[in-house]
């Protein structure tokens, strides 16, 4: 039986090289340069990594979706290196990688991962306004330089070659700030681990202390109103490249002067002017995108789970999700879709736990000025985007990581839909429990260092037009 099995499979594999054999085994070439040529498979050799000074290359080959000893099937090869040049880029830590076949022997591969580091060293004077949006500082506070922020921020990236990074910030003027932060991303041998701690100490002159007509109040004094104290610390455990956890605990304490509760006795609870608590934070990231800061292919979510306080007064339960899909539409465009929601639980009318739509990631488009309190939210965006040309800058100055500026230009068409839900809001806030729907025309321009400058004309159904400038991330 046995015997009549191989004879068997003997007979069928003889028929199967007959039938490719006239057909591919050329003249002269060889048996083994035969099957070579006809594997299904690419046998990655080595993986070679260059042009990295400081940071360490086990925190490059982590992000690289394949290594020494790793079978592909041929087919999937660009796909991979491609894959990996996206993966290292999305560490934030290089100008440029560049991924490819360096030598081929038969089917055993020798890849090449070539960076440009970025500086990461910065003593940067520090400008910044405080108001939500441009927009708001250059038309509704008339460009005040008292609504600025200055100083000095020193911040070493990459300090150790692990990616981690030290933040030591002095800030003056419309906030009286010192900030110290230490992120290190991983610090066990598999490379899952990490940890984030900081503190800041601040204290204003002036404060949003209500919304009225959909627009933030504020009352400035010539004595601190808030001071402000924060200790977190963050565990952070990323299982592989696309998957993020992140568990943070931290202590706050607010304190306000009397002046802000005789403007709005429910800014805090109790009416209290002082605010101690404990706050817990539960945060998930997934990313699969090809570059994070500027997606154009591509799936990625955050979602969180907060919990503010331990006592009755201090509780707070906040719920969060964020979501992108930019999907190709043709070689030069594409379509980005965002969604965004969030819930507030228990609902209560405490002015400290109101903000909604119009800060953060949660604006609309067309609504610069404009804010929504409550409890409850949802806003979705709709762009679609198409790159109508692009350039690379050289640097005049003698540099071999910086040589190249690449400026990426992008025509954009959008429309946002959101609504946000309020138990009881003051007949002024006319936007609260009612669709809202913006929608305009843009310019979106893209460059190294996560630079992302935006310039949006926008209409909204209050029968308002403007000009509005923003730069900052979707993600």
């Amino acid at each position: 039986m046995r015997l009549f099995f191989f004879f068997c499979l003997t007979l069928l594999a003889g028929s199967l090289l007959a039938q490719d054999q006239d057909s591919t085994l050329s003249t002269g070439q060889s048996l083994s340069e035969f099957v070579a040529s006809k594997s299904i498979f690419q046998l990655i050799g080595e993986v070679k990594v260059n042009g990295n000074k400081k940071t360490k290359e086990y925190i490059i080959l982590r992000e690289v979706p394949f290594k020494k000893g790793d079978r592909l099937a041929a087919g999937d090869l660009e796909k991979m290196l491609t894959l990996a040049k996206q993966q290292v880029m999305n560490t934030l830590l290089f100008v440029d990688v560049n991924v490819y076949v360096a030598a081929k022997k038969g089917n055993v591969l020798v890849i090449n991962i070539d960076v440009k580091e970025r500086w990461y060293f910065f003593p940067l004077p520090y400008f910044r306004l405080v108001d939500r949006n441009f927009n708001q500082w250059w038309v509704e506070q008339k460009r005040s330089l008292e609504r600025v922020n200055y100083g000095l921020k020193f911040i070493q990236n990459n300090v150790s070659g692990r990616n981690d990074n030290l933040d030591i910030w002095f800030i003056n003027g419309y906030t009286q700030q010192f900030t110290v932060r230490y992120d290190r991303p991983f610090f066990d041998k598999k490379l899952k681990q990490g940890f984030n701690i900081g503190f800041i100490r601040a204290t204003q002159k002036e404060l949003n202390y209500a919304t009225g007509d959909n627009k933030q109040l504020f009352s400035r004094q010539d004595y601190i109103v808030r001071k402000f104290t924060r200790a977190d610390f963050t565990y952070s455990y990323r299982p592989d490249v696309r998957n993020r956890h992140y568990f943070r605990i931290a202590y706050n304490s607010e304190q306000l002067a009397d002046t802000i509760l005789k403007l709005n006795p429910a800014y805090f609870p109790g009416s209290a002017t002082r605010f101690r608590y404990v706050d817990f934070n539960y945060q998930y990231k997934y990313y699969n995108v090809d570059y994070i800061p500027y997606p154009t292919k591509g799936f990625q979510m955050e979602a969180s789970l907060y919990k503010r306080g331990i006592t009755k007064n201090t509780n707070l339960w906040l719920t969060s999700a964020r979501m992108v899909y930019a999907k190709p539409i043709s070689k030069n465009s594409f379509l980005h879709l965002e969604g965004l929601g969030i819930l507030k639980l228990p609902f209560n009318n405490i002015y400290f736990n109101q903000r909604l739509i119009g800060y953060g990631f949660n604006q609309m488009r067309g609504l610069e000025y404009n804010v929504v309190d409550g409890v409850a939210a949802g806003i979705l965006k709709t762009s679609i985007h198409k790159k109508v040309f692009g350039f690379i800058l050289r640097n005049p100055f003698p540099s071999k990581t910086h040589d190249k500026i690449p400026i990426r230009f992008f025509l954009k068409a959008y429309g946002d839909l959101g609504y946000g839900y309020h138990t009881n809001p003051l007949p002024s806030n006319t936007l609260n429990n009612k669709l809202l729907r913006t929608w305009g025309l843009g310019l979106d321009i893209v460059s190294i260092y996560d630079f992302v400058f935006k310039i949006e004309y926008s209409f909204n159904q209050l029968g308002r037009n403007g000009l509005y400038l923003q730069s900052r991330n979707d993600f």
